[in-house]
This record gives C-alpha cells, sequence and structure tokens, in this order.
C-alpha cells in the first residue's frame, strides 16, 4: 500500500485527487457498505480528530458498536480504521487487499481513497451501530464524503492546505461546507463572524437545520484531554450527540459525563498535548498550522520552568512567516526533517527561524533532535516537541 499508491501525507499535491468519481467506483465495486450503518461526518481546520474520538468515546459508552476512521496515523495504518477502538486487524487488511488488488490496480485508487473504501467495508462487515468518519481534506471532493450521515460536523476555519482549497476563509469555508447534506442537521464549533454567513447560506438551501455549538453548549465539561483548545472540541461533540435521533440513539448526561473523561482509553488518541515525561516536563502536540498553533503556544506561556527547549519540524507546503512567529524565542530549539518526501530540510527550517530569532542547531533526525533535548534538559526544564503530525510520530508515544 506504501509503495504502490499515492499518498498525500507524504507525497502532497501529487497525490491528492479533487474528484469523487474513484471512491464511488470502489465503493460500487465493494457494494456501496457505506449505506449499511449510520455514521457522523466530521470536517475543520482544526479539531476535527480529536472531536471525532470523544464522539466515539460517548457513543462507545452509551453502549454501541462504534466505528471511528481518522487520518492520518501516528505510528500504525491501523489507528484510521478501529471499532470500540480496537484497531482493525492486520490479516484482515492484508485479505482485503489480496481480494480487490486487481481492481485498486486498475482503477489507479490513490492510498487515501483505498483507506476510505476498505473502512467503509470493515465497519459493514463488522455491523457497527455507528461509524464516526474524519474528513482526509476539504470536504466537498473529499473520498469521504459519499456519506449521507446523521449528523454533519465542521469544527472550524482557519488558513490551511490553501493550495488546494482557496486563498481565503470563506473559500475554504465553502469546500468544507460540502459536507452539509439536505435535510441533515449541521454543527458548527465555532462562532466565526467571517466564514458563518457561508453555512448559513449553504445549510438553508439544503434545508439543514444550523447548530453553532459555542452558542449552545455553554458549561464547560472536564475531560481526559489536557490540552486547552479541547473544550471547544468537547463542545462540538457534546451538541453532534445531542442531535443523533432519539429513536435510533439513546444518549444521556451520564454516557457524556462518562465519555469524555476516558476518551484516550476508549479511543486510543495520542499526540494531543500529550504528556510523555515528568522530570524533565516532556509535552508533544501535532498542531501544525497557525490556528492551532496560536492556542497551544499560549498553553505553553503559562508552564512554569528552568529552560523551554523546542524540537521542532515541519512539512515543505505550510506557511513558515505565520507558524514560527508564534514560537517563543526565550528557548533552545532543536531543528529537523521529518521522515517524509514532504518533510522540509532541517537547515532550511532553521535559516528560516533565524529571522525570528529562534535559535538552535540542526539534527540528522527528529530522534536525534528529542535524545539530544532530552539530554541537555534538567530536571526542571520543558520539553515540547512538534511542528507536524509526522514530527509527533517518530517518538516514543
Amino acid at each position: 500500500m506504501f509503495s504502490r499508491l499515492p499518498m498525500y501525507q507524504r507525497q502532497g499535491s501529487t497525490a491528492f485527487k479533487k474528484d469523487l468519481t474513484n471512491i464511488k467506483a470502489f465503493c460500487e465495486h465493494l457494494g456501496n457498505p457505506h449505506k449499511s450503518f449510520h455514521s457522523v461526518h466530521v470536517a475543520g481546520t482544526n479539531g476535527k480528530g480529536s472531536t471525532s474520538h470523544i464522539i466515539s468515546s460517548v457513543l462507545q459508552t452509551a453502549g454501541y458498536k462504534t466505528g471511528l476512521y481518522t487520518s492520518p496515523h501516528l505510528k500504525d495504518f491501523r489507528e484510521r480504521i478501529r471499532i470500540d477502538g480496537k484497531p482493525v486487524d492486520q490479516e484482515w487488511v492484508v485479505g482485503f487487499i489480496e481480494k480487490h488488488k486487481i481492481f485498486l490496480e486498475q482503477q489507479g485508487l490513490s492510498f487515501f481513497e483505498l483507506t476510505v473504501g476498505m473502512a467503509f467495508e470493515f465497519f459493514a462487515s463488522q455491523k457497527v451501530d455507528i461509524a464516526v468518519v474524519e474528513v482526509g481534506l476539504g470536504g466537498r471532493l473529499d473520498s469521504t464524503n459519499i456519506l449521507n450521515p446523521l449528523i454533519s460536523v465542521i469544527t472550524n476555519i482557519g488558513l490551511d492546505h490553501t493550495q488546494f482549497l482557496g486563498e481565503t476563509h470563506e473559500e475554504i469555508a465553502f469546500e468544507k461546507a460540502g459536507i452539509i447534506k439536505a435535510n441533515t442537521p449541521v454543527v458548527i464549533g465555532e462562532h466565526q463572524e467571517n466564514v458563518l454567513p457561508v453555512f448559513e447560506e449553504i445549510a438553508q438551501s439544503l434545508h439543514a437545520p444550523l447548530y453553532v455549538a459555542e452558542d449552545l453548549v455553554k458549561d464547560p465539561y472536564q475531560t481526559d484531554l489536557t490540552g486547552s483548545y479541547q473544550q471547544k472540541n468537547c463542545k462540538t461533540a457534546v451538541q453532534a450527540l445531542r442531535l443523533l435521533p432519539e429513536q435510533d440513539f439513546d444518549i444521556t448526561e451520564a454516557h457524556i459525563r462518562e465519555g469524555l473523561l476516558h476518551v484516550t482509553l476508549n479511543t486510543g488518541l495520542k499526540g494531543r498535548w500529550q504528556l510523555l515525561r515528568s522530570q524533565p516536563k516532556i509535552i508533544c502536540d501535532t498542531a501544525h498550522n497557525k490556528e492551532g498553533l496560536e492556542i497551544v503556544m499560549n498553553q505553553l506561556s503559562k508552564e512554569k520552568y528552568e529552560k523551554l527547549h523546542v524540537v521542532l519540524g515541519v512539512v515543505n507546503d505550510k506557511d513558515l512567516g505565520t507558524i514560527l512567529s508564534l514560537f517563543p524565542q526565550e528557548a533552545t530549539y532543536y531543528f529537523c526533517k521529518p521522515d517524509i518526501p514532504r518533510g522540509l530540510n532541517a537547515e532550511e527550517l532553521r535559516n528560516k527561524s533565524e529571522g525570528f530569532n529562534l535559535m538552535g542547531n540542526i539534527y540528522d533526525s527528529v530522534s536525534d533532535a528529542f535524545n539530544s533535548a532530552v539530554q541537555n534538559a534538567s530536571s526542571d526544564d520543558f520539553i515540547y516537541v512538534g511542528g507536524s503530525t509526522f514530527v509527533v510520530a517518530e517518538i516514543d508515544l
């Protein structure tokens, strides 16, 4: 799969397909498995992965057999496809590829198209009660957008993947609003004045009831997810859960509170303000764009420590100016390149960073950078690892 199929996470634009023809043909070949289970469809610039895990955790707590499809994975491909938190069996994946190999090659599917079809087939074969499906990129033309979900969710809009989705918040909102379906409730996570009219217009044209979670869910919820940004995701998830049809799903407030307290345990979510060690305190986070990093850097600024060490790597299609300006200058930086073709050269990253007074050395790998930070840090120091999902993926979680 990794060697034969074009994969956006590794290659970038050459693997991206703005077309639903392939996934429709594949699902037709599979017997349209996505039509055999209920679903919740989750899009957004930031928080869609966490929100998907939170919704899944509550559904599991309520006793429903719950599929969860997310991307990318951190350590193991099977993380993308789970039922009740348990990853798909390796043998099932291998068998699926062998069974459909000829079609996959003849149709010229991308890596993502394959995994979406695989997830839908697995969920159908295991007879899940409901599946929570995270959009890969955008929404309107994402392979997951052949679903007819019970609820559509859009967490927020930020400037990310602008080469595919548009240069403005409004253009990106239009692409993500493509998951809104006729007569189907849609939950918007954050009240953003500049993009809410886009959602309202499309929802109204489709007679889709629209709910803004930030305006409706006021009380904070306790959760095992420690990132400050997770409160927004919790409120988005709660609003979506409250809209599930009562004739099919009995979700109580007790289920919601219990599910929010055990998201990591129930779903295996990793890499979101995750504590790796206490002395020195080591935190990793997959935030990788302006909107996500603003929140994470704000939380970092409230930490107490002697010295700050930052292990930093990025991919080559990010607007470095908007990202690097957010990082603290009073820190020692360990610049590295994530081990994917899209990874930005560490030397180039350091050169750009020096323009923002972020000083440090370059390292041959993420692990070299991380190990050097650990060796240099005292017990009262703080180590932050991030800049890219793929940097977090290369350390020991």
